[in-house]
């Protein structure tokens, strides 16, 4: 199953065509009749040609299998364009240059009284008036440019691009100078709009940019009918080559004017403008660049596929569009650079260009070291050096003037080398799918970054302009605050972020469009400026920021940076030095550090105030806080839990009396991994709430009071050496396990004081607020479960339930947990992203389908697996990488393979494949292999079903989708509970349960405001020592087992179990099939046959419930009762 936005390499409106041999007709209107070739034993077996063994060699050098090949010849042919749509592309270029040619020529045309009102100029015309004549008349020439003619124009946004040329007399040399050119340009496009306003020939028209450059207004048009979204016409504006000199240097300056306010502040000095030459400079030169590519792809017969794969590589990765992106074009001429200095040659196939493309990039950063196409640039040229003054990044083109990444930020670039450093790291990996996550997995800023924020009232980067003095810069960039502004925050950010981030990105600005008949938009429409962090999970948290000593040089910078919030402290090693510290108790609380610094830095420096940022770095965590005061999400509960448990293992090594020594304390609970939704927290127990037990004077609830807090028993395996005075026998395996419990609560109490409760199947210890649940296990006990001894006496060895859960429950769990518990040791949002996972499984009533140990397991693959990914850095993006693998994952065809501890080698990967095909009937539908568990996935061996996998992979799509729009669209009501809110449409019958008996009811996704006293009283909790509090009862759940156990032939059962208060009734299908009724005597006349009696199941519902029931409702028949 592959989500819809890897389908990007579809076309849209055009239906798959089956490949079928067609029959043409002969002359006399008979058909011609094929027939097979037939060939002689010696052809079928004739040794291979050189060209054959040249292919199979390259396969088994370049590819780690065929499939490989094979998937990227398929890509190519999905994003090529097809002869149909090649033919109705050509045929609407010749009718838009026949209309072109009809443009009348006017006089000259002072004002814009010659446009008609359904015409608007794309530009934003201050002054209303300036310097010069124009006049309208028939282009000079009509030229394709662009990919298209190349022969590297891709799907599924097919983009056909045209030259128009202004006449020489309709400019004049001087119009580069106060942006005369560009609104001669605009008014020429908007003459060209009016020509076409009446042509039936012309679908829709409309304006844009291009890259965003508003000196750059293009005319996108579409053909009429059927075809109007198969591809995009646009129209540019150039003109004549070679018509304006002087703008070779990036460092002249070529705007004189642009706003009187500007005018007045810089008083002496012509300022460097060199985006303004450089976007002029632009419409020069796309003739002699396709030129010069044409050339290059002439003598590389790869080469159009090599950009191909490149282009389907960075749209994935959401690099090719918008402001300042790395486009199609760019990548055609990386391409040709490699291939014109001889690093890549031209009989490379596209794989290998696309390869050796990404290891330039990785390796290269033209941030430092520019890069130029220029063979033999003339004198005028400028330098290197000079276009590193001037721009970011510089790639030069092969005239030697345009830096044709002048657009580009330097942070763009930055995470084009990261993007392409860690696909070159997963490239040669065999263990992972090299083509899904290289060119099928997109991957949007939310799903990548781990914390993501946005400026939303662009509006306020003008007076950062003028607070960071960028009013030079403002002029270069022709009044576009956010273009201008963008580069010194990012520059302010990394500065202030250091190493807490890997790696800080921006989104680009998609390009606007906007109706022929409307305005230019502002520069304050654009959407909101997002920003992503890639979190250093070592650092990020740190709320202390240590500066230089005081009396350092750097310290004054520092106190420059941080303002008011730099204060001298002195350290435990004497030192005293600059610090910022910032806020933050709990670990959720850490998470949000650079929250605080972004805030501040940007408050200070650029005079952006707080309200008109968004930080959506940790919006889903809210499901999973607790607390009040200080609110947690779980890390420092789960932490305590551990620290207890190690305290308890430690007093059980060292116990002395047992008759047998232990070899083994093992936890096996996911609140010692980290991973339980809501953790154990210590309880100081109210005994005024409870009444006592006569015999044993343990804690019971009192009729009438709500029901107490649920106590989680914290499973602990403890296992005991072997010796042969263990019986053989499993009745008296029992016995001794249960003597064991009994001595070992003895010994607790004794030497600890800690109140325990002796079982036949467990010990419960009542430690720090919190119960332990002992299971003592003895290692030969499930293969005596699995032998028996016929009648003839023989002993029999056969597997069985008993034998698999006891093996599950005393080796499997406790060998997950510790390892998981190491795995949260490396990563430190592991256990956050499982809390979330859960709780999102719950919250949907699927905690019963995917299981807690199944959970653990998906989510251990998104951090030992992260590709295309890093690891996740937050919570929140775990919960949103782990919706898209359930939703994405092919689980009918793939088993997912969980690496721990990275016991896997390249072959078992292999093993475990072909194991997984050759018995994919017999296994179950999601299956996960481990080190331990190659072919049987133990985890999922129960659950789910193949009808429940089905729901889980819908509405795990549908809430990804919800939740990344939630997210990222400020327009939206914020509410991102609402994903945690399930459809309740689906289900037959809801029965409603009265909260007062939900002990879980504060856990609930949106918990009610009237709370109950639960037999809990704040204070300090004693160690040891108490009576026995009431341990598991939780009514919800034991009403849920006896609906299971009556009516699981009949219906399925739904329920979130952290406070939900609604079980949800599913009646399975075949239920309500008629089938004979069945006695035992013969009885004569019709066949009777039995239906179930819905009416009487739903009083039993209420009968078996009383007490815990508020209503049951039967949605389907609406009854009620």
């Amino acid at each position: 199953m592959i989500p819809s936005e890897s389908h990007a390499t579809v076309e849209e409106n055009e239906a798959p065509v089956k490949a079928k041999r067609s029959k043409p007709e002969m002359a006399g209107g008979e058909e011609e009749v094929y027939h097979p070739v037939k060939l002689s034993r010696s052809d079928l077996y004739r040794p291979p040609t050189a060209e054959e063994l040249n292919q199979l060699k390259e396969t088994e050098s370049l590819f780690h299998c065929s499939l490989l090949k094979m998937q990227m010849e398929e890509l190519l042919k999905e994003v090529a364009l097809s002869e149909r749509r090649k033919q109705q592309i050509d045929s609407f270029i010749q009718a838009v240059t026949k209309l072109l040619q009809t443009v009348p020529n006017s006089s000259d045309l002072s004002d814009l009284s010659w446009l008609s009102s359904a015409v608007k100029v794309p530009f934003l015309l201050v002054p209303k008036t300036t310097k010069g004549k124009f006049h309208m008349a028939p282009p000079a020439s009509v030229d394709l440019i662009g990919s298209y003619p190349l022969g590297t124009c891709t799907k599924p946004r097919i983009m056909v691009d045209l030259a128009v040329t202004i006449p020489a007399d309709v400019l004049h040399p001087k119009d580069v100078l106060n942006q005369r050119y560009p609104r001669k340009r605009a008014l020429y496009l908007a003459g060209l709009a009016q020509c076409f306003a009446s042509s039936s020939e012309i679908g829709s028209m409309r304006y844009s940019c291009l890259h965003g450059n508003r000196l750059r207004p293009i005319l996108l048009l579409t053909p009429p009918g059927k075809d109007s979204s198969s591809f995009t016409l646009r129209i540019h504006v150039c003109p004549p080559p070679g018509f304006f000199n002087g703008l070779q240097n990036p460092q002249c300056g070529k705007i004189v004017h642009l706003y009187t306010s500007i005018l007045q502040i810089i008083l002496s000095g012509e300022p460097p403008t060199p985006h303004y030459n450089s976007s002029v400079l632009g419409d020069l030169l796309p003739r002699a660049h396709l030129q010069f590519l044409s050339a290059v792809s002439s003598q590389c017969s790869a080469f159009a596929d090599g950009v191909a794969l490149l282009k389907v590589w960075l749209r994935q990765r959401e690099l090719d569009q918008g402001t300042g992106c790395f486009n199609g074009f760019l990548a055609s001429m990386l391409l040709a650079y490699l291939l014109t200095t001889h690093r890549i040659s031209n009989s490379m196939t596209a794989y290998q260009q696309l390869r050796n493309s990404l290891n330039f990039l990785a390796s290269t950063d033209l941030t430092v070291n520019g890069i130029s196409l220029a063979r033999d640039p003339d004198s005028t040229a400028p330098s290197l050096a000079e276009f590193h003054t001037a721009f970011q990044v510089v790639f030069v083109d092969p005239s030697g003037h345009l830096n044709m990444c002048a657009d580009i930020t330097a942070c763009t670039y930055k995470q084009l080398q990261h993007e392409a450093t860690l696909s070159m790291q997963f490239w040669d990996n065999p263990t992972v799918d090299g083509f899904h996550s290289l060119l099928m997995t997109p991957k949007p800023m939310i799903r990548t970054s781990d914390h993501v924020f946005q400026l939303c009232e662009l509006v306020k980067l003008q007076s950062s302009c003028k607070k960071m003095n960028l009013l030079s810069e403002l002029m270069d960039h022709s009044g576009n605050y956010v273009h201008t502004a963008l580069p010194f925050i990012v520059s302010l950010l990394q500065r202030g972020l250091g190493q807490r981030i890997h790696l800080l990105t921006h989104s680009l600005s998609p390009d606007p469009e906007w109706s022929v008949e409307s305005e230019a938009p502002k520069h304050r429409a654009q959407p909101p400026l997002a920003f992503g962090l890639l979190l250093s999970p070592e650092l990020a948290a740190s709320v202390l920021e240590r500066g230089p000593a005081a009396d350092s040089p750097m310290a004054a910078e520092f106190r420059q940076l941080w303002g008011s919030r730099s204060e001298l402290r002195r350290f435990q090693d004497s030192s005293i030095t600059e610090a910022v510290l910032w806020d933050g108790e709990s670990m959720c609380q850490k998470r949000l550090v650079p929250r605080q610094i972004i805030t501040h830095l940007l408050q200070l420096h650029a005079d952006i105030p707080e309200s008109c940022m968004r930080y959506v770095g940790a919006m889903v965590d809210d499901v999973i806080k607790t607390g009040s005061e200080v609110p947690s999400t779980g890390d420092e509960e789960s932490l305590l839990v551990v620290q207890s448990y190690d305290d308890l293992s430690r007093k059980l090594w060292r116990l002395e009396g047992l008759p047998l020594s232990i070899t083994a304390v093992q936890g096996a609970h996911p609140a010692l991994r980290y991973t339980q939704v809501f953790p154990p927290v210590p309880l100081k127990v109210d005994y005024s709430f409870f009444d006592r037990e006569k015999t044993s004077r343990s804690l019971v609830p009192k009729e009438g009071k709500p029901c107490p807090a649920y106590i989680t028993p914290i499973t602990v395996i403890c296992h005991m050496e072997g010796s042969g005075k263990w019986p053989h026998d499993r009745l008296a395996i029992r016995h001794i396990r249960t003597a064991f419990h009994i001595c070992l609560g003895e010994l607790l109490k004794k030497h600890h004081n800690y109140t325990c409760r002796p079982c036949p199947t467990h010990l419960d210890v009542w430690k720090d607020g919190l119960v332990f649940r002992i299971q003592v296990a003895y290692h030969r006990e499930p293969q005596v479960l699995r032998e028996s001894v016929n009648a003839e006496g023989l002993l029999i060895v056969r597997d069985n339930e008993e034998a698999q859960a006891l093996e599950m429950a005393t080796i499997h769990k406790p060998l997950l947990t510790s390892t998981l518990h190491g795995l949260q040791q490396q990563h430190q949002c592991f256990g956050g992203v499982c809390r979330l996972a859960k709780r999102w499984l719950g919250a949907q009533l699927f905690s019963d389908a995917i299981t807690e140990d199944t959970t653990d397991l998906l989510v251990a693959s998104l951090f030992l697996q992260p590709a295309p990914f890093t690891p996740p850095g937050s919570p929140q993006v775990g919960l949103l990488r782990f919706l898209c693998l359930l939703s994405s994952f092919d689980w009918r065809d793939n088993p997912l393979v969980v690496n721990l501890n990275n016991q896997l080698a390249a072959t078992d990967y292999t093993e475990i494949k072909n194991d997984f095909m050759a018995s994919r009937e017999s296994l179950p539908v999601l299956f996960i292999a481990t080190p331990k568990d190659k072919k049987q996935s133990l985890w999922t061996k129960r659950a789910p079903s193949v009808q429940m996998l089905q729901r889980v992979v819908m509405v795990a799509a549908e809430s990804l989708k919800l939740l990344e729009h939630q997210l990222m669209d400020r327009d939206q009501i914020q509410d991102v509970k609402v994903v945690m809110r399930p459809p309740l449409d689906a289900y037959d019958v809801l029965i409603h349960l009265n909260p007062k008996q939900v002990p879980l009811l504060t856990q609930a996704v949106d918990p009610p405001t009237v709370t109950f006293s639960r037999g809990i009283i704040a204070g300090k909790v004693a160690q040891s020592g108490g009576a026995l509090p009431v341990i598991d009862y939780n009514p919800v759940t034991l009403y849920l087992a006896e609906l299971r156990d009556a009516f699981g032939e009949l219906a399925l059962f739904f329920c979130d179990p952290h406070g939900g208060t609604v079980i949800a009734v599913l009646w399975k299908p075949k239920a309500f099939i008629p089938v004979p009724f069945k006695v035992r005597v013969e009885v004569t006349g019709e066949e009777a046959n039995t239906i179930p009696n819905i009416e009487a199941i739903l009083e039993d519902f209420w009968v078996m419930g009383k007490g815990l029931i508020k209503s049951v409702e039967a949605r389907t028949e609406k009854w009620s009762f």
